[in-house]
Parts: C-alpha cells; sequence; structure tokens
C-alpha cells in the first residue's frame, strides 16, 4: 500500500499543536483549527503502533495578557493561572490526546528560550537595529503588531494587520500600514525610535527557500502561502518594549526590565521546550532527542491560517540560524539540529452566522458551555465531517442538528443499537455464522479494503475524507440489514442459521467501523467497544494532573518565573490502549448485554433557536 510506503521508515512522529492563548476561554473556532485535527491524527498514528508525542500548552505572554489583566484589575500570572487551568480543562473535556500540555510561564520553557536566542545571537543571525516601534499614546504601552489594523500598503485592503496582510500574504510592520488604528482602544499608534534585536531573515531565505522547494505533500494554500512570504523578506524584530516576558540573555539587556522577548519568538520554541518538559516528567531527560534530533522522525503541525507565517518561515528560520545553516554559517549548540517541520497543516476559519468568532463581539459558543450540554464526540464529528478543513466554513446550529441526528445517531448509533440488540435478544451473545453469501462478502469486503482508503486520507491529513469514507460503510451496512431484514428470519426457525450468519456478519462490520471512526470519536468507540461484549481500555483518555514546576535549569535576567509554582498539566498513559489499526475479529460465543443507547438525538427546534448559552442571532 502506498501509505505503508510512505511511512514505514519511519517510527517517531511529532504532533505539535498551536498554542492557545491564555487570555481568556477557547470558543469552538480554535479547537477546530488545531485541537480536533491534530488529535485524530495522534490517535491514528498510535493505533498504527508509532511513537507518538504531541505536545502544546498555553500561550502566556504579550500585550493582550497585559490588556486583559488590566480590565480585571489582576496580576497578569493571576489571569495566566486561572486561563491555563480553563483551558486545560476544556482540551481534556474534549478528549485531546497530549503526551504533554503545559505552558509557556515555566522556567523550562525560558532557558530553552534563552538557549534558542543565544545559539542565534552567537551564529550572527540576531541583528541589533534601531526601529520604528508603535505606543498607545494614552497608556505608552506598546501595542503588538497584531492589534494594529489599517490600509495595506501593497495591495490596499483596508483590514491588513501590522504584522501581515492575509489579503496578499506580505510581510509587514505596523509603520507601514496607512492610517494605523489600534484594535485595542481605536486610538492611532504613536510611533517612536527604539531598539531592539531582529532576526535575520534575509540571511535564512536561501536556507528556507531549499527546504520548502522540498515540501511537496502540503496543503496547496499553505506551500503557496509560505513561498509568497520569500518574496518581500525581510529582518524582523525579535524584541519588544514590554514588561511581561521572557528576558533577553545578552550582556546589558538581561536586566531590562522593560525589554523582553516577542511573544511569537518564543511561543513557537514552546513545541521543543515542551518535549524536554516531556521527557525530564518521563524520568528520561534525553527521551526528546529521539524526537527532534532523530533525521527519520516527523513532525506535524497542527494551526488556523493566520498563523502559517509563524510556522512556515519564523520557527524554521529560528532552527536553520540555531543550527548555522543560514548564509552566516555558525556552530551548532547545547540542542544540536533539532529537526525542521515535516508539514504545516493548516485549517481555515470557522465562522458563525458569517462572522468570525470573536469574544469581543460576543460571536463565540465556549468550549466549556459546548462540552457540558452535548458533550465531546458531537463536537468532534462536526469538526471532522464539516469543519474548516480547506475553506472557511459557517456553523450553524441547524446544521450541527441535522449531523448529529441524521450522520451520528441514525447512521452510526442506530447501526450499532440494532445489531446488538437483534443479536442479544436471539443469541445472548456474538452468534457462530454458517457458509456466507454473496451480500455478507461484500459487505465485509468492503469493510476490509476501507481500512486502507480511510489511513491513506489520515495520513496526509485529509480528514473530512477519512471519516466520510468510514461513515460510508455504516450507510452500506445500514442498507445491508434492511435488505437482510433479520427480524423477519428471527421468526422462522428454519432461518436461524441464517440469522446468526447476518448477525455475525453485521457484527463484524460493526467492530470495523468502530476501528475507523475510534480517531474520531474515541469516547464512543470505548462504549462500543464495551456493547460488544469487549473489557478493558479501547480508547485511552488524557487525564490532568498538578505539577510543580522543579525542572532544573539556568536562567538570566528579571522577572523570572517562581521555583516550585504548581500548574495543571494533561498528559496520558496511550500506550496501554487496546485499539490498533486492524480488523479485530468478533469471537462466536461473546456474551452481549442489552445496549444502552450511544448517541442522545437533538431536539431539531435546537437548529432553529440554538441553546439559552449561544442564541441563532436573527
Amino acid at each position: 500500500m502506498e501509505f505503508d510506503r510512505l511511512v514505514g521508515m519511519t517510527e517517531s512522529v511529532v504532533v505539535n499543536v498551536a498554542w492557545p492563548y491564555a487570555n481568556g476561554p477557547r470558543h469552538i473556532g480554535h479547537v477546530a483549527g488545531f485541537g480536533v485535527p491534530s488529535d485524530v491524527f495522534a490517535r491514528y498514528q498510535r493505533m498504527r503502533g508509532r511513537n507518538v508525542l504531541m505536545v502544546s500548552g498555553t500561550d502566556e505572554h504579550g500585550t493582550p495578557l497585559l490588556v486583559q489583566a488590566d480590565k480585571e484589575s489582576i496580576s497578569v500570572r493571576e489571569l495566566a493561572d486561572r486561563y491555563n487551568r480553563q483551558i486545560a480543562e476544556d482540551l481534556a473535556g474534549l478528549g485531546l490526546s497530549y503526551d504533554l500540555f503545559t505552558r509557556t510561564t515555566t522556567r523550562n520553557h525560558y532557558a530553552v528560550v534563552q538557549e534558542l536566542f543565544k545559539g542565534l545571537y552567537a551564529n550572527g543571525y540576531m541583528i541589533k537595529e534601531t526601529t520604528k516601534g508603535a505606543i498607545s499614546p494614552s497608556t505608552g504601552r506598546t501595542l503588538p503588531d497584531r492589534y494594529i489594523e489599517g490600509t495595506c500598503p501593497i495591495c490596499g485592503a483596508d483590514d491588513a494587520r501590522g504584522d501581515q496582510c492575509d489579503n496578499c500574504g506580505n510581510q509587514l510592520d505596523p509603520a507601514d500600514l496607512i492610517n494605523p488604528v489600534s484594535k485595542i482602544n481605536g486610538e492611532t499608534p504613536e510611533f517612536i525610535d527604539t531598539e531592539h534585536f531582529l532576526l535575520d531573515l534575509p540571511s535564512l531565505a536561501d536556507a528556507l527557500r531549499e527546504w520548502l522547494s522540498t515540501r511537496e505533500d502540503w496543503r496547496p494554500n499553505v506551500l503557496k502561502f509560505s513561498l509568497n512570504l520569500l518574496k518581500d523578506i525581510r529582518p524582523r524584530a525579535m524584541t519588544r518594549d514590554i514588561d511581561w516576558g521572557i528576558p533577553i540573555p545578552v550582556e546589558g539587556w538581561e536586566e531590562n526590565s522593560a525589554k523582553k522577548l516577542y511573544v511569537w519568538f518564543d511561543a513557537v520554541i514552546g513545541y521543543l521546550s515542551a518535549s524536554i518538559e516531556w521527557a525530564h516528567r518521563t524520568g528520561n531527560p534525553d527521551a526528546w532527542k529521539d524526537y527532534w534530533q532523530n533525521p527519520e522522525a516527523r513532525h506535524y503541525y497542527f494551526q488556523g491560517k493566520d498563523n502559517i507565517t509563524f510556522h512556515s518561515q519564523i520557527w524554521p528560520a529560528e532552527l536553520l540560524g540555531y543550527a548555522g545553516r543560514g548564509s552566516k554559517g555558525g556552530e551548532q549548540h547545547a540542542l544540536g539540529e533539532p529537526n525542521l517541520p515535516t508539514e504545516i497543516v493548516s485549517s481555515e476559519f470557522l465562522t458563525m452566522s458569517g462572522s468570525k468568532f470573536s469574544s469581543s463581539k460576543g460571536v463565540v459558543i465556549y468550549v466549556k458551555d459546548f462540552l457540558k450540554e452535548f458533550g465531546p464526540d458531537p463536537l468532534r464529528y462536526f469538526i471532522a465531517v464539516a469543519g474548516p478543513e480547506n475553506t472557511d466554513t459557517d456553523f450553524t446550529w441547524d446544521e450541527f442538528v441535522r449531523r448529529i441526528n441524521n450522520e451520528l445517531a441514525n447512521g452510526w448509533g442506530n447501526l450499532v443499537n440494532r445489531t446488538v440488540s437483534m443479536a442479544h435478544k436471539n443469541f445472548g451473545e456474538v452468534p457462530a455464522p454458517a457458509s456466507l453469501s454473496e451480500a455478507d462478502k461484500k459487505i465485509l469486503q468492503l469493510a476490509e479494503e476501507s481500512f486502507a482508503t480511510v489511513a491513506e486520507a489520515l495520513e496526509h491529513s485529509k480528514f473530512k475524507v477519512a471519516i466520510t469514507a468510514a461513515m460510508h460503510v455504516v450507510g452500506e451496512a445500514n442498507a445491508y440489514i434492511a435488505e437482510q431484514e433479520p427480524w423477519k428470519l428471527a421468526k422462522d426457525d428454519s432461518q436461524r442459521e441464517r440469522l446468526a450468519t447476518v448477525l455475525w456478519t453485521a457484527l463484524q462490520v460493526v467492530s470495523d467501523c468502530n476501528v475507523m471512526l475510534t480517531p474520531f470519536l474515541p469516547h464512543i468507540a470505548q462504549q462500543v467497544h464495551e456493547t460488544l461484549g469487549r473489557s478493558g481500555v479501547w480508547a485511552a483518555e488524557p487525564r490532568i494532573e498538578e505539577v510543580a514546576d522543579d525542572l532544573p535549569v539556568e536562567l538570566v535576567g528579571v522577572g523570572l518565573p517562581p521555583q516550585g509554582h504548581t500548574y495543571p498539566i494533561i498528559t496520558g498513559d496511550y500506550d496501554q490502549q487496546q485499539a490498533t489499526w486492524a480488523r479485530v475479529d468478533v469471537e462466536p460465543g461473546t456474551a452481549l448485554a442489552k445496549p444502552k443507547p450511544l448517541i442522545a438525538k437533538l431536539d431539531p427546534e435546537l437548529g432553529e433557536t440554538g441553546p439559552e448559552w449561544a442564541p441563532v442571532q436573527n
């Protein structure tokens, strides 16, 4: 098979998941981009027997946290602690199977970021320049690039941001914008001269271009956007006039409490620092090297389209410069030559009634509210089958209700329930089949062949194709039962052998479909596993652990995280689960109980009104 050839050479897979920002609870638009796709991919890879490391955490630096903390009249750390915990609980509740979900305000993260900066500086890729910095006239506080909007000087789009224009894809600086305005308070920013360290991207452009030229399997929109960034590449500031962040590890700068490293310099380094923290917490501090210094390991990055530039340009440039692979050369340092991304898996935006999700505008459905009312798998299913994989997608309650009722409940839930119910009622166990008819063989063959079809799609992060193929088998299995009419066979004692064969066939296909749907619907998959009379953990779930910030690290500068500070992490024991990407034979004689309903149907009225906490806007 093609997918076996593609991935059979390597064992280690790193699933790097975008870091949710800790200035508030996350909404379903966020998890549609980074959360569900990454977990589907990670769960599938584990089922294929690969060594998977899935890492992320909360992103806790930058001006937006300062702004929100000011609004609430609390310290920035208090704000970060609150939302780090809330987000960890939401993501664990959604079943996202992180090996480590941590945060960027740990001492370990500070140490790894400072090491990367020092390596880049030593190799000549951090240059010092006087630039124009944007500040708020009323507060004197630095405005982040993304919080300044105006007209793009290149294409004329009205909503260009201070770091890039989404319309034409060009990198910008806030001072480039025509009629710039602060998104925070509507002020016209004041631009002042300020000294900063810049990442010398032009000296890394050839190395970036050479690397990107080998990325043939990327989603076309991502690759095109990334290559376009090279047309107007320029040095980019990696420090900011701000008092909340990681100290700059350069003599004369490290004690300056008013200058810190740029949040997007440090956030992308989190993938590496989280891997190092994970290794320490497993008791094998060098375990991260098998994932980051192993040339055979594959690295996948999951995020929304607005973060492509940081993952396909800034982060690879940081890694290339640190390893001395730009035009200035340079030496390797303590972390060696960490792997470059294998693929950037970027999603488009999930909108609601045509608007981008926005907490400030009240256009929002929070993950915590959704989980409380509907549980995790309905949301996971909707995102997988109807999410913004390749195009912006509008979430409507009507579409959600239709998908859950018609496909998940009437399709999958009904197939499991009626198959197991009939087998339980007529035999009390999995019956032994007699000779198979052509119809039996046909549905069994379709199910078996679909393992390769679904796998091929999942290897290439084509989640809609994958779940559609799996649900096609569900539809055909329901058609098979309708055609065979086992309820009629049950009324005729002379047809008991045929009844046993039909129900055994249907149970086997249910088992097959459950395997293929496990990455998408892990909670339901565990229930189906048990409904089929099986025991033990089929699909493992993540858990939250309380840990102390106590890794042995060396730091410099002021405003460092306190040693011993406790925080929650998401982790899990995924190696112990039974889930594997292969047919699991249903064994005749296995006791069956009367099944409990798997998937609750939703009130059709919900599609017209929405729930009280997120009503339909007329």
